[in-house]
């Protein structure tokens, strides 16, 4: 069976990952850095022309290959306008929602190369002086990005380099607690780029070629809905997402399982994949729930909604506070990877 430590290099490899800024649309250096580290494990990895990371796992049956897909696009923002005073406007990438972006320190990338700090605020934030502060919604409109530089003017930022189109990133604000359980922004789905990349690690060490052809596709657009539509290597049967397991209420799954999802917004995955993935966590002994996801679509049904014929599944960590804060914990991590590893019965 697949060993802990496992576990705990997806974790490793996923602090590395969410240092590195990658909202939907501005994700060249995290893909690089993928490739890099599955070719570190001995794995042939590209960057495809959309560019996510496909990766060749190898394995025995070519015609009946299993694609595990992971997103490496996280949210985030895009600078939309330059206001009169030289704060900025924003507009969302993704489902970055403006209530859980306020008060966070984000950074601006300009297109020559410099990066400008700053906060997201409510307009006019200062409780001493806004008399509808605890009343005002919370929406785009109403946000600004407040620069930390002597700015006054939509001159005077422009003078700084920033420009409509500018990319803004908000502070992941990782850590690992005492008491195990992961916290950052977009563990959604760095995490399950670690977890993929620690799957990885345990075959190449152990030497070990599944008896079925596997390749990793780490995706890149997955957040504004189109990350899984293309890049499915010939052969491939059935794909599954490995994505950020819902907690939350009226769900089963605690950030300590792994979820297995019977349905979500896309509709019902595979009812053969879905058993067959209950009875791979049954196998493991890995702790895990099968839920409904109420408000969730994943890369696999981007996948089948470009035309191919497969069977589809989803599975991942559990992840309480999506398109927040976000808190896993290793638990969840290791039970991910032990379904996998039933799985595909390595």
């Amino acid at each position: 069976m697949i060993e802990k430590r496992y576990a705990e290099y997806a974790w490793e490899q996923t602090e590395t990952l969410l240092a590195i800024d990658s909202p939907s649309g501005y994700t060249a250096k995290a893909a690089l850095w993928v490739k890099e580290a599955f070719e570190k494990l001995n794995f042939t990895a590209t960057i495809t022309a959309k560019g996510g990371v496909l990766v060749d796992l190898g394995g025995e049956d070519e015609n009946d290959g299993l694609l595990l897909e992971a997103h490496a696009d996280t949210l985030g923002a895009m600078v939309a306008q330059i206001k009169g005073d030289g704060r900025l406007k924003l507009t969302p990438l993704g489902g970055m929602n403006a209530n859980n972006g306020e008060a966070e320190n984000v950074w601006v990338y300009t297109r020559d190369g410099k990066v400008i700090d700053g906060t997201l605020q409510l307009c006019n934030a200062s409780l001493h002086v806004n008399g509808d502060y605890s009343s005002a919604k919370r929406s785009w409109d109403a946000m600004e990005v407040v620069l930390d530089e002597d700015v006054s003017s939509a001159d005077d930022t422009r003078k700084l380099g920033v420009q409509v189109g500018d990319i803004v990133c908000f502070d992941p604000r990782t850590r690992r607690t005492d008491s195990d359980y992961l916290k950052s922004r977009f563990l959604d789905d760095k995490l399950s780029v670690g977890i993929l990349l620690g799957f990885a690690k345990y075959l190449s060490d152990n030497e070990i070629r599944p008896s079925r052809k596997v390749w990793v596709h780490i995706t890149v657009y997955e957040e504004v809905g189109h990350g899984g539509s293309a890049s499915v290597p010939a052969g491939v049967t059935e794909a599954i997402s490995v994505d950020m397991g819902c907690v939350g209420d009226g769900l089963q799954c605690t950030e300590r399982q792994v979820s297995i999802c019977a349905k979500d917004s896309g509709g019902p995955y595979s009812y053969e994949v879905v058993g067959k993935l209950i009875e791979a966590a049954k196998k493991t002994e890995a702790d895990y729930a099968v839920d409904v996801y109420p408000y969730y679509g994943s890369d696999v049904e981007a996948t089948l909604r470009s035309g191919v014929d497969i069977r589809h599944g989803l599975i991942g960590a559990g992840v309480y506070a999506s398109h927040g804060y976000e808190r896993s914990h290793i638990d969840g991590v290791y039970n991910t990877l032990k379904v996998l590893s039933g799985y595909l019965d390595v």
